[in-house]
């Protein structure tokens, strides 16, 4: 199946069944997401949801964070991946939202990727979900799914490489949903370890399932 074919083949899929895909992150402004994908860097959303709530209630703006140190920081979030280098990335982060944006949430890829702990896949994240553009951010679920369904070449072994080929071949107005689908399929379905093919609705056009089982028969109807 050639390359295009895949596209329209996920496209198709999650237009009609999950047309409105969301982040699981849980969050009520542009600051609060933020400081989430901040903290979500090698560590479940799950996990990040638990922490947040008292987090925000203690710094509910960037003004009020910028005046924190990182010790007072990482007792709210002492039980996350990296607490240590989290919490100065907060207290750095607060400082320069209002120092130099602010106190806002800036739009920009070249901005938001000034703020401490924000590299390229995190200012992806706020670019697609808070100000709706076409960035596609590649985590390890993106990447793994990417390579799995056979969207990117073999040739495409970095995020930034399979970031660009993904954003070459999905509609501009779909990219910001294409982050969530390829995501939610990956912590869901195509597990790292344990791909659940047989749950699986994307078989029909999956490279990795056609290598593996090459002679078994697709069967739609026990698919979710």
């Amino acid at each position: 199946m050639r390359k295009p074919e895949r596209y329209r083949h996920l496209i198709s899929y999650f237009t009609e069944h999950f047309p409105e895909p969301e982040t699981e992150l849980d969050y009520r402004t542009p600051y609060e997401l933020l400081l989430a994908v901040v903290l979500s860097a090698q560590c479940t959303d799950k996990r990040v949801n638990l922490v947040t709530p008292a987090l925000f209630e203690a710094y509910p703006s960037a003004e009020v964070l910028a005046s924190a140190t990182s010790d007072e920081i990482f007792p709210f979030i002492k039980s996350i991946s990296y607490p240590n280098n989290k919490a100065k990335h907060l207290a750095g982060l607060g400082k320069m939202l209002v120092e130099r944006f602010g106190g806002e949430v800036p739009s920009t890829m070249e901005e938001l990727q000034q703020l401490p702990g924000v590299g390229r896949k995190t200012a992806n994240v706020i670019s697609s979900v808070i100000f709706n553009m076409p960035a596609m951010a590649v985590d390890t679920h993106v990447f793994r799914v990417s390579k799995r369904l056979g969207l990117v070449s073999a040739k495409a072994r970095t995020p930034l490489e399979v970031e660009k080929e993904l954003l070459q071949h999905i509609p501009v107005d779909l990219v910001p949903k294409a982050h969530h689908w390829l995501i939610l399929h990956g912590r869901y379905i195509c597990l790292a370890r344990t791909p659940q093919c047989e749950r699986c609705p994307l078989t029909h056009f999956c490279s990795y399932y056609q290598k593996n089982w090459p002679n078994k028969p697709d069967d739609p109807e026990n698919k979710l």
